[in-house]
Protein backbone atom coordinates (compact mmCIF):
# COMPACT_ATOMS: atom_id res chain seq x y z
CA UNK A 1 0.00 0.00 0.00
CA UNK A 2 1.41 3.84 -1.39
CA UNK A 3 0.86 6.54 0.45
CA UNK A 4 -0.59 7.59 -2.96
CA UNK A 5 -3.48 5.65 -2.05
CA UNK A 6 -4.79 7.88 0.56
CA UNK A 7 -6.48 11.23 0.24
CA UNK A 8 -4.80 14.33 -1.06
CA UNK A 9 -5.09 16.28 2.13
CA UNK A 10 -3.48 13.61 4.28
CA UNK A 11 -0.56 13.21 2.13
CA UNK A 12 1.83 16.06 3.24
CA UNK A 13 0.62 15.23 7.11
CA UNK A 14 2.17 11.59 6.23
CA UNK A 15 5.10 12.33 4.27
CA UNK A 16 6.51 14.80 7.03
CA UNK A 17 6.72 12.16 9.74
CA UNK A 18 3.87 14.17 11.46
CA UNK A 19 1.84 10.85 12.15
CA UNK A 20 4.88 8.43 13.48
CA UNK A 21 6.26 11.58 16.01
CA UNK A 22 3.15 12.28 17.13
CA UNK A 23 3.03 8.28 18.14
CA UNK A 24 6.32 8.16 19.17
CA UNK A 25 5.83 10.86 21.94
CA UNK A 26 2.97 9.23 23.28
CA UNK A 27 4.08 6.13 23.87
CA UNK A 28 7.27 7.35 25.55
CA UNK A 29 5.58 10.04 27.40
CA UNK A 30 4.83 7.40 30.66
CA UNK A 31 7.43 6.24 32.71
CA UNK A 32 6.72 2.82 34.65
CA UNK A 33 6.69 -0.97 35.44
CA UNK A 34 8.15 -1.86 31.97
CA UNK A 35 11.52 0.62 32.47
CA UNK A 36 12.71 -2.28 34.61
CA UNK A 37 12.47 -5.20 32.13
CA UNK A 38 15.46 -6.32 30.37
CA UNK A 39 14.87 -5.98 26.77
CA UNK A 40 15.51 -9.51 24.73
CA UNK A 41 14.50 -10.37 21.04
CA UNK A 42 12.59 -13.52 20.52
CA UNK A 43 13.47 -14.71 17.72
CA UNK A 44 11.91 -16.06 14.15
CA UNK A 45 10.95 -19.43 13.74
CA UNK A 46 11.49 -20.81 17.12
CA UNK A 47 7.66 -21.41 18.18
CA UNK A 48 5.54 -19.31 20.72
CA UNK A 49 7.33 -20.25 23.74
CA UNK A 50 10.99 -19.71 25.05
CA UNK A 51 12.91 -21.60 27.92
CA UNK A 52 15.87 -20.29 28.79
CA UNK A 53 18.72 -21.46 31.20
CA UNK A 54 20.58 -19.73 33.68
CA UNK A 55 23.70 -21.06 35.51
CA UNK A 56 24.14 -21.32 38.71
CA UNK A 57 27.46 -20.66 40.92
CA UNK A 58 29.76 -23.25 42.98
CA UNK A 59 30.24 -23.20 46.64
CA UNK A 60 33.20 -21.40 48.46
CA UNK A 61 36.31 -24.17 49.13
CA UNK A 62 37.39 -22.76 52.71
CA UNK A 63 39.01 -26.19 53.19
CA UNK A 64 42.57 -26.52 52.21
CA UNK A 65 44.07 -29.71 50.12
CA UNK A 66 45.49 -32.28 52.33
CA UNK A 67 48.92 -32.85 51.16
CA UNK A 68 48.06 -36.54 51.90
CA UNK A 69 45.31 -36.93 49.21
CA UNK A 70 47.20 -34.53 46.68
CA UNK A 71 48.00 -37.87 44.60
CA UNK A 72 47.26 -39.86 41.19
CA UNK A 73 45.06 -38.40 38.93
CA UNK A 74 42.57 -36.54 40.11
CA UNK A 75 44.73 -35.24 42.97
CA UNK A 76 42.07 -35.95 46.12
CA UNK A 77 39.70 -33.58 44.70
CA UNK A 78 36.35 -34.21 43.44
CA UNK A 79 34.61 -32.97 40.44
CA UNK A 80 31.48 -30.19 41.11
CA UNK A 81 29.02 -28.82 39.06
CA UNK A 82 27.04 -25.89 38.98
CA UNK A 83 23.36 -25.85 39.37
CA UNK A 84 20.93 -24.97 36.66
CA UNK A 85 17.71 -22.96 36.71
CA UNK A 86 15.01 -22.61 33.49
CA UNK A 87 12.27 -20.10 33.52
CA UNK A 88 10.19 -19.71 30.44
CA UNK A 89 8.41 -16.48 28.14
CA UNK A 90 5.69 -16.77 26.16
CA UNK A 91 4.37 -14.78 23.25
CA UNK A 92 1.40 -13.32 23.06
CA UNK A 93 -0.47 -10.80 20.54
CA UNK A 94 -2.24 -7.58 21.65
CA UNK A 95 -3.51 -5.06 19.44
CA UNK A 96 -6.07 -2.65 19.49
CA UNK A 97 -7.47 0.00 16.26
CA UNK A 98 -9.44 2.95 15.91
CA UNK A 99 -11.77 4.47 12.57
CA UNK A 100 -11.60 7.71 11.21
CA UNK A 101 -14.25 8.58 8.34
CA UNK A 102 -13.02 11.20 6.42
CA UNK A 103 -16.56 12.60 5.43
CA UNK A 104 -18.23 13.11 8.75
CA UNK A 105 -14.60 13.85 10.54
CA UNK A 106 -14.38 16.56 7.50
CA UNK A 107 -13.59 19.59 9.43
CA UNK A 108 -10.44 19.67 11.48
CA UNK A 109 -9.26 16.15 9.88
CA UNK A 110 -5.79 16.72 10.59
CA UNK A 111 -5.73 17.36 14.25
CA UNK A 112 -8.31 14.72 14.38
CA UNK A 113 -6.40 12.07 12.46
CA UNK A 114 -2.98 12.75 14.77
CA UNK A 115 -5.27 13.03 18.02
CA UNK A 116 -5.88 8.97 16.98
CA UNK A 117 -2.56 8.60 17.07
CA UNK A 118 -1.53 10.00 20.11
CA UNK A 119 -4.67 8.32 21.79
CA UNK A 120 -3.24 4.47 20.56
CA UNK A 121 0.03 5.55 21.34
CA UNK A 122 -1.10 6.23 25.42
CA UNK A 123 -3.10 2.79 25.34
CA UNK A 124 -0.22 0.89 24.10
CA UNK A 125 2.27 2.05 26.42
CA UNK A 126 -0.26 1.66 29.57
CA UNK A 127 -1.55 -1.73 27.96
CA UNK A 128 2.65 -2.59 27.74
CA UNK A 129 2.97 -0.88 31.33
CA UNK A 130 0.16 -3.26 32.90
CA UNK A 131 1.64 -6.18 31.29
CA UNK A 132 4.55 -5.86 32.87
CA UNK A 133 3.50 -5.09 36.53
CA UNK A 134 1.06 -8.32 36.09
CA UNK A 135 4.22 -10.17 35.48
CA UNK A 136 6.29 -8.33 38.34
CA UNK A 137 3.89 -9.06 41.00
CA UNK A 138 2.28 -12.14 40.20
CA UNK A 139 5.47 -14.34 41.40
CA UNK A 140 6.50 -12.07 43.95
CA UNK A 141 2.89 -12.92 45.59
CA UNK A 142 3.48 -16.48 45.82
CA UNK A 143 3.57 -18.52 48.44
CA UNK A 144 2.75 -16.11 51.07
CA UNK A 145 -0.89 -16.55 52.15
CA UNK A 146 -3.23 -17.14 54.79
CA UNK A 147 -5.51 -19.88 56.47
CA UNK A 148 -9.93 -18.86 55.60
CA UNK A 149 -11.37 -21.36 57.05
CA UNK A 150 -10.79 -22.24 61.14
CA UNK A 151 -10.52 -26.37 61.05
CA UNK A 152 -12.97 -27.92 62.60
CA UNK A 153 -10.58 -31.13 64.32
CA UNK A 154 -7.07 -31.96 62.99
CA UNK A 155 -6.70 -32.48 59.87
CA UNK A 156 -4.13 -32.44 56.66
CA UNK A 157 -6.33 -30.30 54.29
CA UNK A 158 -6.48 -26.39 54.86
CA UNK A 159 -8.48 -23.86 52.80
CA UNK A 160 -6.22 -20.82 51.56
CA UNK A 161 -6.67 -17.20 49.85
CA UNK A 162 -3.77 -18.03 47.05
CA UNK A 163 -2.14 -20.96 46.14
CA UNK A 164 0.55 -19.39 43.58
CA UNK A 165 3.62 -20.19 44.70
CA UNK A 166 2.85 -23.69 46.49
CA UNK A 167 2.02 -25.83 43.32
CA UNK A 168 5.61 -26.07 41.89
CA UNK A 169 8.94 -27.00 43.29
CA UNK A 170 12.27 -26.42 41.81
CA UNK A 171 13.98 -29.87 40.95
CA UNK A 172 17.19 -29.86 39.26
CA UNK A 173 16.42 -26.09 38.02
CA UNK A 174 13.09 -27.08 36.50
CA UNK A 175 9.92 -26.56 38.26
CA UNK A 176 8.10 -29.04 39.02
CA UNK A 177 4.68 -30.04 40.45
CA UNK A 178 4.36 -30.33 44.42
CA UNK A 179 3.54 -34.32 45.18
CA UNK A 180 4.71 -36.97 48.21
CA UNK A 181 7.88 -37.13 46.29
CA UNK A 182 8.62 -33.38 45.44
CA UNK A 183 7.36 -31.98 49.05
CA UNK A 184 7.45 -28.21 49.99
CA UNK A 185 8.21 -27.35 53.60
CA UNK A 186 5.26 -24.72 54.48
CA UNK A 187 4.69 -22.94 57.45
CA UNK A 188 1.34 -22.65 58.71
CA UNK A 189 0.97 -21.01 61.73
CA UNK A 190 3.74 -21.18 63.87
CA UNK A 191 4.63 -24.96 62.60
CA UNK A 192 6.37 -26.48 59.75
CA UNK A 193 4.56 -28.90 57.21
CA UNK A 194 5.21 -30.87 54.33
CA UNK A 195 3.25 -29.96 51.40
CA UNK A 196 2.32 -32.71 49.16
CA UNK A 197 -0.86 -31.92 46.98
CA UNK A 198 -2.15 -28.31 46.07
CA UNK A 199 -6.18 -28.23 44.74
CA UNK A 200 -7.14 -24.69 43.42
CA UNK A 201 -11.00 -23.46 43.46
CA UNK A 202 -12.68 -23.94 40.41
CA UNK A 203 -14.67 -20.15 41.36
CA UNK A 204 -11.82 -18.97 43.32
CA UNK A 205 -12.82 -16.40 46.47
CA UNK A 206 -9.10 -14.87 46.85
CA UNK A 207 -8.78 -11.06 47.90
CA UNK A 208 -5.39 -11.12 46.51
CA UNK A 209 -5.15 -9.16 43.38
CA UNK A 210 -4.92 -11.90 40.95
CA UNK A 211 -5.18 -14.86 43.53
CA UNK A 212 -6.41 -18.07 43.18
CA UNK A 213 -7.92 -19.72 46.49
CA UNK A 214 -7.85 -23.21 47.09
CA UNK A 215 -6.85 -26.25 49.29
CA UNK A 216 -3.56 -27.34 50.74
CA UNK A 217 -2.39 -30.98 51.69
CA UNK A 218 0.03 -31.72 53.59
CA UNK A 219 1.57 -35.12 54.59
CA UNK A 220 0.81 -34.57 58.36
CA UNK A 221 -1.97 -33.69 60.10
CA UNK A 222 -2.56 -29.76 60.55
CA UNK A 223 -3.49 -29.11 64.23
CA UNK A 224 -6.50 -26.73 64.80
CA UNK A 225 -4.13 -23.81 66.63
CA UNK A 226 -2.10 -23.74 62.95
CA UNK A 227 -4.95 -24.09 60.81
CA UNK A 228 -7.36 -20.63 62.43
CA UNK A 229 -8.81 -18.44 60.34
CA UNK A 230 -5.76 -15.40 59.47
CA UNK A 231 -2.89 -17.48 60.35
CA UNK A 232 0.06 -17.05 58.24
CA UNK A 233 0.70 -20.13 55.51
CA UNK A 234 4.17 -19.19 54.35
CA UNK A 235 6.27 -21.12 51.74
CA UNK A 236 9.57 -22.05 52.89
CA UNK A 237 10.57 -20.44 48.77
CA UNK A 238 8.56 -17.89 49.31
CA UNK A 239 9.35 -14.32 47.99
CA UNK A 240 10.13 -11.52 50.42
CA UNK A 241 6.87 -9.04 51.24
CA UNK A 242 7.43 -6.41 53.94
CA UNK A 243 5.02 -4.91 55.73
CA UNK A 244 4.92 -2.14 58.87
CA UNK A 245 5.58 -3.47 62.61
CA UNK A 246 6.24 -6.61 61.09
CA UNK A 247 2.85 -8.15 60.01
CA UNK A 248 2.44 -11.72 59.03
CA UNK A 249 -0.50 -11.56 56.18
CA UNK A 250 -2.46 -8.99 54.41
CA UNK A 251 -5.14 -9.29 56.51
CA UNK A 252 -3.62 -7.87 59.21
CA UNK A 253 -3.18 -4.56 58.23
CA UNK A 254 -4.48 -1.79 59.78
CA UNK A 255 -4.95 1.77 59.84
CA UNK A 256 -1.92 3.67 60.89
CA UNK A 257 -0.04 1.18 59.09
CA UNK A 258 1.67 3.34 56.64
CA UNK A 259 4.63 3.59 54.79
CA UNK A 260 8.07 4.85 56.38
CA UNK A 261 11.53 4.89 55.78
CA UNK A 262 12.74 1.70 58.13
CA UNK A 263 10.06 -0.22 55.88
CA UNK A 264 12.39 0.91 52.71
CA UNK A 265 15.79 0.42 54.22
CA UNK A 266 14.16 -3.50 55.31
CA UNK A 267 14.02 -3.89 51.58
CA UNK A 268 17.12 -2.52 50.31
CA UNK A 269 18.82 -4.89 53.01
CA UNK A 270 16.56 -7.79 51.90
CA UNK A 271 18.12 -6.78 48.21
CA UNK A 272 21.44 -6.68 49.05
CA UNK A 273 21.28 -9.93 51.50
CA UNK A 274 20.71 -11.66 48.22
CA UNK A 275 23.32 -9.70 46.41
CA UNK A 276 20.70 -8.34 43.83
CA UNK A 277 22.59 -5.49 41.49
CA UNK A 278 21.75 -2.38 41.53
CA UNK A 279 19.95 -0.27 38.42
CA UNK A 280 22.74 2.59 37.80
CA UNK A 281 23.81 2.91 41.38
CA UNK A 282 20.26 2.17 43.15
CA UNK A 283 17.18 0.20 43.35
CA UNK A 284 14.29 1.21 41.48
CA UNK A 285 11.15 1.63 44.03
CA UNK A 286 8.05 2.08 42.47
CA UNK A 287 4.64 3.16 43.70
CA UNK A 288 1.71 5.49 43.63
CA UNK A 289 1.62 9.09 44.66
CA UNK A 290 -0.09 8.21 48.12
CA UNK A 291 2.80 5.68 49.09
CA UNK A 292 5.24 8.77 48.24
CA UNK A 293 2.98 11.15 50.00
CA UNK A 294 3.48 9.17 52.87
CA UNK A 295 7.04 8.72 52.65
CA UNK A 296 7.64 12.35 53.12
CA UNK A 297 5.34 12.68 56.79
CA UNK A 298 7.34 9.99 57.98
CA UNK A 299 9.45 11.27 60.87
CA UNK A 300 12.68 9.64 60.49
CA UNK A 301 12.34 10.47 56.84
CA UNK A 302 12.02 14.27 57.52
CA UNK A 303 14.95 13.91 60.41
CA UNK A 304 16.85 12.81 57.81
CA UNK A 305 16.27 15.85 56.12
CA UNK A 306 16.21 17.96 58.74
CA UNK A 307 17.35 21.61 57.56
CA UNK A 308 17.56 20.84 53.74
CA UNK A 309 17.05 23.61 51.80
CA UNK A 310 14.24 23.72 48.99
CA UNK A 311 16.96 23.25 46.77
CA UNK A 312 17.58 20.21 48.16
CA UNK A 313 16.99 17.84 45.23
CA UNK A 314 14.58 15.11 47.73
CA UNK A 315 12.31 17.76 47.98
CA UNK A 316 12.72 19.72 44.97
CA UNK A 317 12.06 16.31 42.70
CA UNK A 318 10.40 14.32 45.01
CA UNK A 319 12.75 11.25 44.69
CA UNK A 320 15.09 10.03 47.27
CA UNK A 321 19.03 10.31 46.51
CA UNK A 322 21.72 7.46 46.51
CA UNK A 323 22.23 7.85 50.49
CA UNK A 324 18.95 5.50 50.71
CA UNK A 325 20.03 3.08 48.15
CA UNK A 326 16.75 3.95 46.23
CA UNK A 327 15.23 5.80 43.55
CA UNK A 328 11.07 6.40 43.60
CA UNK A 329 9.45 5.70 40.19
CA UNK A 330 5.68 7.69 41.25
CA UNK A 331 3.51 5.99 38.31
CA UNK A 332 -0.50 5.85 38.57
CA UNK A 333 -0.31 2.20 37.38
CA UNK A 334 0.22 1.20 41.02
CA UNK A 335 -2.04 -1.75 42.50
CA UNK A 336 -4.17 -0.19 44.89
CA UNK A 337 -6.90 -2.42 46.47
CA UNK A 338 -9.50 -0.60 47.84
CA UNK A 339 -10.90 -1.51 51.58
CA UNK A 340 -14.35 -1.92 52.39
CA UNK A 341 -15.92 0.01 55.56
CA UNK A 342 -12.79 1.33 55.65
CA UNK A 343 -13.29 5.57 54.97
CA UNK A 344 -11.59 5.14 51.71
CA UNK A 345 -8.42 3.45 53.08
CA UNK A 346 -6.66 1.02 50.70
CA UNK A 347 -4.11 -1.44 50.50
CA UNK A 348 -0.85 -0.08 48.73
CA UNK A 349 1.91 -1.88 47.23
CA UNK A 350 5.20 -0.37 46.63
CA UNK A 351 7.49 -3.02 44.62
CA UNK A 352 11.24 -2.25 44.80
CA UNK A 353 13.28 -3.85 42.02
CA UNK A 354 16.69 -4.85 41.16
CA UNK A 355 18.54 -5.39 38.15
CA UNK A 356 16.85 -7.85 35.91
CA UNK A 357 13.55 -8.22 37.65
CA UNK A 358 11.82 -8.79 34.62
CA UNK A 359 12.29 -9.36 31.24
CA UNK A 360 10.54 -8.36 28.23
CA UNK A 361 11.01 -10.55 25.06
CA UNK A 362 10.10 -8.53 21.82
CA UNK A 363 9.18 -10.52 18.81
CA UNK A 364 12.17 -9.53 16.11
CA UNK A 365 9.46 -10.35 13.53
CA UNK A 366 7.13 -7.68 13.77
CA UNK A 367 8.59 -5.71 10.92
CA UNK A 368 9.47 -7.91 8.59
CA UNK A 369 9.16 -7.28 5.22
CA UNK A 370 6.47 -9.88 4.55
CA UNK A 371 4.58 -8.23 7.43
CA UNK A 372 5.28 -4.92 6.63
CA UNK A 373 6.36 -4.47 2.94
CA UNK A 374 8.40 -1.00 2.36
CA UNK A 375 5.54 0.67 0.55
CA UNK A 376 2.94 0.03 3.86
CA UNK A 377 2.54 2.60 6.60
CA UNK A 378 3.47 0.36 9.09
CA UNK A 379 6.18 2.69 12.05
CA UNK A 380 7.89 0.31 14.98
CA UNK A 381 8.29 2.85 17.72
CA UNK A 382 9.73 1.09 21.03
CA UNK A 383 8.65 -2.25 19.67
CA UNK A 384 4.98 -1.81 18.71
CA UNK A 385 3.77 -1.28 15.29
CA UNK A 386 1.81 1.60 14.78
CA UNK A 387 -0.35 0.53 10.92
CA UNK A 388 -2.56 2.85 9.04
CA UNK A 389 -4.57 1.63 6.19
CA UNK A 390 -6.02 2.88 3.67
CA UNK A 391 -9.67 3.61 2.48
CA UNK A 392 -10.79 0.33 1.51
CA UNK A 393 -14.56 0.46 1.85
CA UNK A 394 -17.22 0.93 -0.94
CA UNK A 395 -16.99 5.07 -0.13
CA UNK A 396 -13.31 4.55 0.18
CA UNK A 397 -14.51 6.96 3.47
CA UNK A 398 -13.09 5.16 6.30
CA UNK A 399 -9.42 5.42 7.53
CA UNK A 400 -8.44 2.31 9.80
CA UNK A 401 -5.44 3.36 12.79
CA UNK A 402 -4.33 0.81 14.29
CA UNK A 403 -1.24 -0.67 16.74
CA UNK A 404 -0.10 -4.34 17.54
CA UNK A 405 2.54 -5.76 19.72
CA UNK A 406 3.80 -9.24 19.70
CA UNK A 407 5.67 -10.49 23.04
CA UNK A 408 5.86 -11.32 26.28
CA UNK A 409 6.99 -10.51 29.77
CA UNK A 410 8.49 -12.73 32.52
CA UNK A 411 10.29 -12.73 36.00
CA UNK A 412 13.44 -14.62 36.18
CA UNK A 413 14.51 -17.29 39.33
CA UNK A 414 16.83 -16.88 41.19
CA UNK A 415 17.30 -20.59 42.86
CA UNK A 416 20.59 -21.33 42.03
CA UNK A 417 21.50 -18.38 44.76
CA UNK A 418 21.64 -19.74 47.74
CA UNK A 419 22.93 -19.57 51.48
CA UNK A 420 25.80 -22.18 50.04
CA UNK A 421 27.21 -19.96 47.50
CA UNK A 422 25.92 -16.34 49.03
CA UNK A 423 25.59 -17.06 52.91
CA UNK A 424 23.08 -14.18 52.97
CA UNK A 425 21.11 -15.47 50.71
CA UNK A 426 17.75 -16.84 51.18
CA UNK A 427 15.92 -19.39 50.27
CA UNK A 428 13.35 -17.38 48.17
CA UNK A 429 12.80 -18.47 44.99
CA UNK A 430 12.39 -14.84 43.33
CA UNK A 431 15.07 -12.57 45.00
CA UNK A 432 15.14 -9.65 42.64
CA UNK A 433 12.59 -7.71 43.49
CA UNK A 434 10.84 -6.99 47.61
CA UNK A 435 6.68 -5.58 47.71
CA UNK A 436 5.65 -3.63 50.64
CA UNK A 437 1.99 -3.77 52.05
CA UNK A 438 1.03 -0.58 53.75
CA UNK A 439 -2.13 0.94 54.39
CA UNK A 440 -3.20 4.53 52.64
Amino acid sequence: MGISNFPASLQPIIQQGFLEREFEQALRSRLGYRMVADRESFAVGIGETLTKTRAGLKPSVTTPLAASTNTNLDNGLTPQGWGVEQYTVTLNFYAATQDLNMVTSRVGIASQFLQNASTNGEQAARSLDELARNALFAPYFGGNTRVLTTLGTTGPTIAVDDVRGFTTIYVNGVQTAVSASYPLEVTVGSSVYSLISVTPDLNSTSSTPGGLSGQLTFASDVVVSDGTAGNPVIAATASKIIRPSGLLTTSALQAGNTLTMSVLLDAVASLRQNAVPEIDGAYNCYLDPVSARQLFSDPDFRQLFQGATSNNPVFRQGMVNDFLGLRFVTTTEAIVQPLTNSGGLAIRRPIICGKGALIEADFAGIGAEDVAPKDALVNIIDSVAMVTREPIDRLQQIIAQSWYWIGGFCAPSDTTTTPIVVPTATNANFKRAVMIEHIG
